[in-house]
């Protein structure tokens, strides 16, 4: 096949779900990996020439000039890159090293008079650009792209408990018929699940943290070319100018301990998200939830009655498929044999279809929520049909009365076998309780018998 469009993409993730992934690319292709190690350099750059030490001078006007080179870096900029790595160019053969490639770009990139080529790269390892340039896209792309689609779900997730916060339904425990509910408690105790999620993802965010302490850690390099520089102080000036904390002590690489906080921030929304998937997919199943028809979409190729869950179903699965990679990456990232090896480059190359994977579980997850309508009529089937589940509330009640038999009178009655609300009534009349108390009995319905459920549903949206 010649044709390198979707339909012959390697990863599905570039391919079937393009449109769904598309926001990420400006984060996490290969094309927004060069440009960010651009960024890396000739910021690099222009703050040695701001040293007292070097003699490196940059006019205003070169630095707008050096800047450029990154704030305007388009697909052709990113090509030519490649093609010093791989090709090389005529003015020097292919360098096989994707840093030193983007060291000769932004050499080339120089304004004219402007004699600083020794200058880019000084003293840096290719894991001092790298760690800075990784950072300043995972960061945004996790704050200007998955949070806001997680937002969008927990959004989606108030509105449900809002709107049902007064609809009982049968709640099940261990599968079994258990304390009646309501629909919007029970989509309240998501959305502040997913609240919590999202705060902990925010918080690793900020904490994504950069080195920049040359080969080995040690700042050797540039200890020996200018001994009396306050080298430690001005890595961390320099990182913290990019918006990243600053680690240290360090080997030739960043221990990375931020971005494996991060994937397990991650994989916690993840978690909420699953378990909301497969209860929705449950209720779905027990006609709990209804499903809005698109009257042009198949749902079966067999069998044109079904409306198959299917957005929760592809949730569940990408996003499985994303926290076995953020487990994964959070392990990996963490180690390195003694002060470095080259085993994570590759597998950090990963880290976006991780992402990748996130989004469109996040935005099915969205997609199947506002397809769903509460189904009334079985929900009150339901509790009607399942009466001894007020067993709780009437030994409850009868212990506040002094009854210390309580829970093994309504066992009795109810334990193993199917029970009416006239059995009930039959109990009430045997027992030795006011008559009061024998009203407030005969009022419990399971329909009724939900708490403070609605002001659950209030307080968390």
């Amino acid at each position: 096949m010649t044709d390198r469009g979707p339909l012959s993409a390697v990863s599905p993730l570039d391919g079937r779900y393009a449109r769904y992934t598309d926001p990420l690319t400006p984060y996490v292709s290969e094309g927004a990996l060069l440009r960010a190690r651009v960024r890396v350099e000739v910021e690099y750059l222009v703050a040695l020439a701001d040293l007292d030490a070097t003699p490196l001078d940059i006019a205003p006007d070169e630095r707008a000039t050096l800047r450029a080179t990154y704030e305007e870096f388009d697909d052709a900029d990113a090509r030519r890159i490649k093609r010093i790595e791989v090709d090389g160019t005529d003015e020097r053969p292919a360098t096989n090293h994707d840093v030193k490639a983007v060291e000769y770009f932004v050499r080339d990139a120089l304004p004219e008079n402007l004699d600083a080529d020794q200058w880019i790269h000084f003293g840096l390892t290719s894991e001092d650009v790298n760690n800075l340039a990784h950072r300043l896209l995972i960061g945004p792309a996790v704050e200007d792209v998955l949070l806001p689609a997680l937002r969008n779900v927990r959004d989606a997730l108030a509105d449900l408990a809002r709107e049902h916060r007064d609809l009982a339904m049968l709640a099940r425990t261990h599968g079994q018929p258990a304390t009646p509910t309501t629909f919007g408690k029970e989509m309240a105790v998501y959305a502040r699940r997913l609240d919590r999620a999202i705060d902990r993802i925010e918080t690793a965010t900020a904490g994504l943290a950069g080195k920049l302490a040359g080969a080995s850690g040690t700042y050797a390099a540039h200890h020996a070319a200018y001994p009396d520089v306050a080298w430690r102080a001005f890595a961390r000036e320099f990182v913290d100018s990019l918006g990243l904390e600053f680690v240290e002590p360090v080997t030739q690489v960043n221990p990375c301990d931020d971005l494996a906080a991060l994937f397990d921030a991650l994989r916690g929304a993840n978690a909420v998200l699953l378990d909301l998937d497969r209860d929705a997919w449950r209720y779905v199943s027990q006609r709990y939830l209804g499903q809005r028809a698109d009257a042009d979409e198949t749902g079966s190729s067999t069998m044109p009655h079904k409306v198959n869950p299917i957005d929760f179903e592809n949730s569940e699965g990408n996003l499985s498929k994303a926290n076995s990679d953020l487990e994964f990456l959070g392990e990996y990232v963490t180690t390195s044999r003694l002060q470095r090896d080259l085993s994570d480059s590759t597998v950090k190359r990963n880290v976006g279809a991780a992402l990748a994977h996130c989004l469109i579980g996040y935005r099915k997850t969205e997609a199947g929520l506002a397809k769903v309508v509460p189904n009334e009529a079985v929900m009150r089937e339901d509790l009607d049909a399942n009466p001894e589940v007020i067993g709780e509330a009437v030994q409850t009640i009868l212990r506040r009365e002094g009854h210390t038999d309580a829970y093994e009178r309504v066992k009795e009655l109810t334990r193993g076998r199917r029970t009416s609300l006239e059995d009930f009534y039959e109990l009430f009349d045997d027992l030795d309780v006011s008559e009061a108390t024998r009203a407030e009995l005969r009022d419990l319905t399971p329909v009724g018998y939900t708490g403070v459920a609605s002001e659950l549903a209030d307080d968390t949206v």
